[in-house]
C-alpha cells in the first residue's frame, strides 16, 4: 500500500470509529451524568431511567472493548474481494461518481450526528417549551390519568395531578359528583379564549417525543400571571351549570419550574 492511499485509509477507519463507538460513547455518558443527576426525567419517563442507564453501561463496556481492536479492524470482512470485477472496480474508485456522493453523503451525516451528540454534552437540559405545549392542545382528546389508564367515574382524586383532572374534566358524565372537592396542583399558565386561565402541565408517557399537554381551567384573572409562569394552585372544583367543570382557587402561588416538570 503506498503512503498516498495509506493516509485516507487510516482517516476513514478513524471517521468510522467515531461515528461508530465514539457517538455512542458520548450519549452513555451523557445518559448516566443525567442519570446521577436526576435530570433524565427531563427526556424519559422514571420507570424507564434504570434501562437507559443499563445500556449506557453495556455501551460503554464495549467501547472499552472496542480499543483493543486494531484501528480499522471493524471494516476487515475476513474475506478478499477480488480485483476482476471492473464494474465493482469502477464504483469502488476515488474517481467515481457514486464514490464520491457516498463519501459526502457519509461525511455531511457524521457532521450532522456530531453536532447533535456534541450539543447534547455541552448544553444545559432543559424542559419543553411553554409555546410547544400551546402549539400542541388541541392536537388529540385531552385523556389523561397517570400512564396509559383512564380513569373514568368518580374515584380517589386526593393524588390527582393536572393530567388526571384533565381527563375528569373532558370525560365525567356526573360532574356534580366532582363539585366541592379540594385540590392542590402545580403548572404554569396558558391563557383562553375568555377573562380565565388554564393551568397546563405536560404528561409524558415513555419519553418527550409523545409529551401532551393537559390543560383544566381556573378562575384567575387572566392578567395576573404572564404566560408560562408557574404556579401553584389550592382550590375546589366547581361544577357549572351547564355541567362543565372548573376550579375554583383559594390560593394561587407563584413558584419556580419544579426539578421535574412533567406528569406521568
Amino acid at each position: 500500500m503506498s503512503e498516498h492511499s495509506a493516509v485516507p485509509s487510516r482517516a476513514g477507519a478513524l471517521g468510522s470509529r467515531w461515528l461508530g463507538i465514539g457517538l455512542a460513547t458520548v450519549i452513555s455518558v451523557v445518559t448516566l451524568g443525567l442519570g446521577l443527576t436526576g435530570r433524565l426525567t427531563l427526556y424519559i419517563s422514571p420507570e424507564s431511567i434504570w434501562f437507559a442507564c443499563a445500556a449506557a453501561v453495556v455501551t460503554l463496556a464495549g467501547a472499552i472493548w472496542s480499543c483493543t481492536l486494531p484501528l480499522g479492524a471493524e471494516g476487515d470482512h475476513g474475506h478478499d474481494h477480488g480485483h476482476g470485477d471492473e464494474a465493482e472496480d469502477s464504483w469502488a474508485s476515488p474517481a467515481s461518481p457514486r464514490r464520491r456522493l457516498a463519501t459526502a453523503g457519509a461525511v455531511a451525516g457524521g457532521v450532522v450526528a456530531s453536532g447533535v451528540v456534541v450539543a447534547a454534552l455541552v448544553l444545559p437540559p432543559a424542559s419543553l417549551s411553554v409555546e410547544l405545549a400551546m402549539s400542541r392542545v388541541g392536537e388529540q382528546a385531552t385523556l389523561f390519568a397517570g400512564a396509559d389508564d383512564v380513569t373514568l367515574g368518580v374515584a380517589d382524586t386526593a393524588t390527582f395531578g393536572v393530567g388526571e383532572w384533565a381527563s375528569v374534566f373532558a370525560t365525567a358524565t356526573n360532574t356534580a359528583a366532582y363539585d366541592g372537592k379540594t385540590v392542590t396542583l402545580t403548572g404554569f399558565v396558558t391563557p383562553t379564549d375568555g377573562d380565565s386561565v388554564n393551568l397546563t402541565r405536560m404528561v409524558i408517557t415513555h419519553c418527550v417525543i409523545d409529551a401532551q399537554p393537559a390543560t383544566v381551567p381556573v378562575t384567575i384573572d387572566a392578567g395576573e400571571f404572564e404566560t408560562g409562569q408557574w404556579v401553584e394552585v389550592e382550590g375546589t372544583v366547581k361544577a357549572d351549570a351547564d355541567g362543565s367543570l372548573h376550579v375554583d382557587p383559594t390560593t394561587v402561588t407563584a413558584i419556580d419550574e419544579p426539578g421535574d416538570p412533567y406528569e406521568y
